[in-house]
């Protein structure tokens, strides 16, 4: 038995009260650390994983769009049946997940579906982020402000080295006894070995 503040409590239910405020308090850490767009990013990959799994079996939900791109590549073999590929891209707002493709003759065929659960996602990140700022999303911001402010604290320094390659062209003043105000630059090449 174990007396904390004053209760009675065996060691092996105190352990399970430990460990899990332990865990609690590591989640709300790790919360804290990530935020929330870790969980953005594991919703996502969570999703993929599962839209994934549906196109292996070949179960499509949504209506399959087909791209026919025009692509001339020499010594391209065509190809009878789709072959599975992965990806996505966005068009016009809309986010696409590629399916599978074929190549025939000069046209590259691309199937895809339309992946509304991502975009849903993409759009709850982007008002997310929309909450960290003070004014909204389509005011102009001017950072004029913070130039000044940075150009005081943050040093630049530019050093310029002397790197010859090849021929190298030199001139060295020589002083002259006859006028002391004139110059005269006697010009040495260095002409590259002979092989």
């Amino acid at each position: 038995m174990f007396n904390f503040f004053g209760f009675l409590i065996e060691s092996s239910t105190f352990e399970i009260v430990k460990r899990t405020i332990t865990l609690i308090l590591l989640v709300i850490f790790l919360l804290n650390v990530v935020g929330y767009y870790g969980v953005f990013v594991g919703l996502r990959f969570s999703s993929e994983v599962a839209l994934r799994q549906q196109f292996d079996n070949e179960n499509y939900d949504q209506q399959e769009v087909t791209i026919k791109v025009p692509i001339t590549i020499p010594y391209a073999t065509d190809s009878r049946d789709y072959e599975r590929v992965d990806g996505e891209f966005e068009h016009e707002g809309q986010v696409y997940r590629l399916v599978k493709q074929k190549l025939q003759s000069d046209t590259l065929y691309i199937v895809c579906v339309k992946d509304q659960q991502t975009q849903t996602i993409n759009q709850a990140l982007a008002d997310y982020v929309k909450t960290f700022t003070d004014k909204p999303f389509s005011a102009k911001q001017s950072t004029k402000t913070i130039t000044p402010f940075a150009k005081d604290f943050i040093s630049c320094t530019t050093a310029l080295e002397r790197v010859t390659y090849g021929w190298d062209f030199s001139t060295t003043p020589a002083i002259s006894l006859i006028d002391l105000y004139s110059f005269q630059y006697n010009q040495h090449i260095v002409q590259p070995p002979e092989a």
